[in-house]
């Protein structure tokens, strides 16, 4: 598979390098470039490809597949599954805005206008469109 060339990880990164390969996985999920019935690297290979400890893969293969994303079968492998995405509650949706409005205002404060804020995010939900 092609899909570990596309992940990137920062070593000298404050976010752990777990979450960087789980959320470049789940981007790649989202956006459609991994599809279900995919299979991904093992996590020895992975951790090989992108040099760090199979341990840190391991962790990140099974938060995504506590998220339903993926079905990790000792032997067989590592297979994307057709996931029913969950009802966010309030909670998540909360943190989601205080996510999106902190994000927002730090490109505000980088120069970005409102309108091109908002082009950016219809933009960027024309690619997630599912």
């Amino acid at each position: 598979m092609t899909h570990a060339a596309q992940i990137r990880i920062d070593l000298d990164s404050a976010t752990p390098v777990n979450r960087q390969i789980v959320d470049h996985l789940r981007t790649l999920l989202v956006d459609g470039v991994v599809a279900p019935d995919d299979i991904l690297p093992s996590v020895r290979r992975l951790a090989i490809d992108l040099g760090v400890h199979f341990n840190t893969v391991a962790d990140a293969y099974r938060t995504l597949a506590e998220e339903g994303w993926l079905e990790i079968s000792h032997g067989r492998g590592v297979r994307v599954r057709k996931r029913r995405a969950p009802r966010p509650d309030e909670e998540t949706l909360a943190i989601f805005r205080r996510r999106l409005r902190q994000l927002v205002a730090e490109m505000r404060a980088q120069g970005l206008s409102s309108a091109a804020v908002v082009r950016e995010l219809a933009s960027l939900m024309e690619v997630v469109k599912s």
